[in-house]
């Protein structure tokens, strides 16, 4: 059996690791989303604390975080898409610069806007 002693990652295994990893950010946030909103059963002091428990800098810089992993994950789904139904497929490499152009673009649109009502109440 050879050994692999240099593995080079081309830009479609880059796309597929990082599809992967942003899907499973997303399940671990979908598994977060669901323990806060099982604190609604504990009454509205257990849920107002675990949301003033989210209300601090830190949880709020990782909202925006959050936006990006759902906007990379949605906008290399679309390529995939593409790429599935036969659109493109000679051109993946291009259609996922265009994909991680337009992620980026909406990344920072997004945050720019989040970052800048931070200083705001979480309610209201």
């Amino acid at each position: 059996m050879r050994v692999i002693k240099h593995y080079r990652i081309h830009t479609g295994t880059f796309a597929w690791i990082l599809h992967r990893l942003s899907g499973l950010g997303l399940i671990f946030y979908l598994l977060v989303h669901i323990w806060v909103i099982s604190h609604l059963s504990g009454g509205e002091g257990s849920f107002d604390g675990i949301m003033n428990f989210f209300a601090n800098p830190f949880a709020r810089l990782l909202e925006v975080g959050l936006v990006g992993v759902i906007l990379y994950h949605l906008f290399n789904g679309l390529r995939i898409t593409l790429v599935d139904m036969g659109v493109m497929v000679e051109k993946q490499k291009t259609l996922y610069a265009a994909a991680v152009v337009v992620w980026l673009a909406s990344w920072i649109a997004v945050g720019a806007v989040m970052i800048s009502r931070m200083g705001s109440p979480l309610h209201g």
